[in-house]
């Protein structure tokens, strides 16, 4: 296993579910890890002290709306006063709205637009002269099975998500001389809470339990049956920010139990 320790981590959305499970997996191996996230200072607090017990290095956290104007700026602004230069981004944070287009807010539209496509620019954009600078850089897009296929009533998520996927290409094809990778991760259905709202309302109109649900709500998409554990979209990315992943830019990895296989 590479060793990624005097590296600086930056991954947006990670003071619990799938980002902290990515940060976790690069504090075991001594990265320098910048948290971000809104939920409750006690929750980003015991994030931090689970980085801390992994094997991080050091651990800051930082909190705000990344749809704030200069919330992308002030976020490396951060990380690299308290941690140093950014080696490693990780665009994980991102939101969903679920109608069908007639109905469709155009507010709601703008907002899974900008954070789940123009944010990770923005902040692609920050890191990218450092990475540059210092001959080494990891970025990893934590896109979804939606960057590759469509599901109905989504039509902004899918739209986001497949220009992620579209960005992590330009990237990669911008960086490619400078020892600087750029890929997407595309997971399936993982357990997040916006997930287990679904998993409700879908067991609220049959009439049956949320638990008695996740079979048949899996088995419309994803083939395994089983949710994505968050542990294995961590490794992914570990795995593309080792040496191991040097060579691997510009490319996609389905994480989905079979769902794009159809």
């Amino acid at each position: 296993m590479s060793d990624l320790s005097g590296k600086t981590a930056v991954v947006t959305g990670s003071t619990s579910g799938i980002g902290k499970a990515i940060a976790l997996c690069l504090a075991s191996s001594g990265c320098r890890i910048f948290l971000h996230g809104i939920d409750a200072p006690e929750i980003a607090e015991r994030a931090g002290e689970e980085m801390h017990a992994a094997g991080a290095a050091a651990v800051a956290v930082g909190d705000g709306d990344l749809l704030e104007p200069d919330a992308a700026n002030d976020l490396v602004a951060m990380a690299h006063e308290h941690l140093g230069p950014v080696d490693i981004l990780v665009n994980n944070a991102g939101i969903q709205h679920v109608a069908p287009i007639e109905n469709f807010p155009d507010d709601e539209w703008n907002r899974v637009i900008e954070l789940n496509l123009s944010v990770p620019f923005r902040l692609i954009k920050h890191v990218l002269p450092t990475m540059r600078e210092n001959g080494w850089g990891r970025v990893v897009n934590i896109a979804s099975v939606h960057g590759l296929v469509a599901s109905a009533q989504k039509s902004a998520y899918v739209a986001a998500k497949h220009g992620l996927v579209g960005l992590t290409k330009t990237v990669a094809l911008e960086t490619g001389g400078d020892q600087i990778t750029c890929n997407a991760v595309c997971p399936g259905y993982v357990r997040t809470p916006l997930i287990e709202t679904q998993l409700e309302a879908r067991a609220k109109d049959e009439g049956i339990t949320v638990e008695e649900m996740v079979r048949p709500f899996l088995e419309e998409k994803q083939p395994s049956g089983t949710f994505v554990p968050p542990a294995d979209i961590g490794a992914v990315v570990f795995f593309l920010c080792s040496d191991a992943g040097a060579q691997i830019t510009g490319s996609t990895f389905t994480i989905d139990g079979g769902w794009t296989a159809q």
